[in-house]
């Protein structure tokens, strides 16, 4: 009778896994949910301009023709640092940034307050870099969305990347 009463109990758990035969529409992603639901941005509708940051490194980036320009600055001191400037375009969600000389060109991500580049990165962006530091796995949160600010940010050595 146990027995009986625990398979009973276990079909009708695993009666409600199986797939909605009645329907073939997919459920939204959490992320795109609360897109429509207006609880986050839309980062395709999302502005990139704008002055990012976490703790010393920095990301600013301000209209430049028809795409962007971007510099990024990363201090950890005592010569461990990045620096670069470049161009930035979008390409959907994501962002392709082509820094240095242009053989740092790599896609990050994006999502309307917050970019994060990829941990790995082409071999051509430690040249950007001095020391053990490394552009690899940034990831800033939008500070501010004005394009002063943006334009305003300085590298450690005082320079302006995103004025070109």
């Amino acid at each position: 009778m146990k027995h009986a009463a625990a398979l009973a109990w276990l079909a009708l758990l695993l009666g409600g896994c199986g797939s909605d035969s009645g329907s073939n529409a997919q459920a939204p992603t959490l992320e795109s949910a609360a897109i429509q639901r207006g609880l986050i941005a839309d980062p395709a509708n999302t502005d990139v301009v704008g002055l990012y940051a976490r703790d010393t490194d920095r990301l600013c980036v301000v209209p430049e023709g028809s795409n962007y320009r971007a510099g990024v600055s990363i201090d950890y001191g005592e010569g461990v640092a990045c620096s670069a400037g470049g161009s930035v375009a979008r390409v959907g969600n994501a962002l392709r940034f082509v820094l240095g000389g242009g053989e740092c060109a790599f896609n990050a991500r994006f999502d309307g307050a917050r970019v994060s580049f990829p941990a790995r990165l082409p071999a051509a962006c430690a040249a950007l870099c001095t020391g053990r530091a490394s552009l690899a796995a940034l990831n800033v949160d939008r500070l501010s969305n004005a394009l002063s600010e943006a334009a305003a940010m300085r590298d450690a050595r005082g320079r302006l990347p995103c004025r070109g």
